[in-house]
């Protein structure tokens, strides 16, 4: 675990709720105010194309949901997670020991990353950068929701050091909104090849509003875009319940894997 210094909780308990994910077998403290992790970043753990015993940095970890449920599913991770935001490092690390799961949690600037992280390469990179970018729209009031979902680093950075960080034939895995994939496919580089994408449709023929984007670094693969991925079934909401497909509800309450087209 990093190292850290002895001092009070900056949160408070009653700024905190416990949240169950995949079905009860994570309990995850988060803000009650603020940026709170929803489905995406357990659709993005449910992505990533790990096997036991490889290293996973997480670009951006917020409480570590991402994280812990990517190690919830595959055993023996090396898991390790940088964060901007005190505060949700802070719950990142202490959601890690409450649920038994080892992830290494540092606080910093990921384009300033510490020694400890920049001297080691990762089979798999994965993020969920903010989604918004900050000259469009009107920002939260709540901080440290601004932060998680305002742009303030540019996605071409986000995966520049992702590249960076990956051995030769490593993932990048990341989840955005579908407005932003021409920003996400112009910042891959050659280094980064055999992109896929997948979609998130909200529902059946309607557009979707997420993508999952991964690359491999040094692959040599043509393109692929995939036919969406479809959340809820039927074509509309029609009563006070999730209507998860039955792949999704495996995927958010079994911790089941995305099943990537072959």
């Amino acid at each position: 675990m990093a190292s850290r210094s002895a001092r009070p909780d900056r949160v408070t308990a009653a700024a905190l709720t416990q949240d169950r994910f995949l079905g009860g077998r994570l309990h995850i403290w988060q803000p009650r105010d603020g940026y709170r992790a929803g489905i995406d970043p357990v659709l993005l753990a449910a992505s990533v194309p790990a096997r036991a015993g490889q290293s996973i940095l997480e670009l951006g970890c917020g409480v570590g949901v991402a994280s812990l449920c990517l190690g919830a599913r595959v055993p023996d991770l090396s898991l390790s997670g940088v964060e901007l935001q005190p505060d949700y490092a802070d719950l990142a690390h202490r959601n890690a020991v409450e649920n038994d799961i080892g992830l290494m949690v540092v606080t910093a600037d990921f384009t300033r990353l510490p020694t400890v992280l920049k001297a080691q390469s990762f089979d798999h990179v994965i993020a969920n950068p903010p989604y918004f970018q900050r000259d469009r729209g009107t920002g939260a009031q709540d901080a440290g929701r601004e932060t998680a979902l305002g742009e303030e680093t540019p996605l071409r950075d986000w995966i520049e050091t992702a590249t960076r960080r990956l051995v030769p034939g490593g993932w990048l895995t990341m989840i955005q909104r579908a407005e932003r994939l021409p920003d996400m496919l112009s910042a891959l580089t050659d280094r980064l090849g055999s992109g896929e994408v997948l979609p998130l449709s909200p529902r059946q023929d309607r557009a979707a509003k997420l993508v999952i984007l991964r690359a491999r670094k040094g692959g040599r693969g043509a393109f692929r875009l995939h036919a969406p991925l479809v959340l809820h079934g039927g074509t509309h909401h029609t009563r006070d319940c999730d209507s998860y497909t039955p792949q999704i509800t495996a995927i958010l309450r079994q911790g089941a894997a995305v099943k990537w087209p072959a």
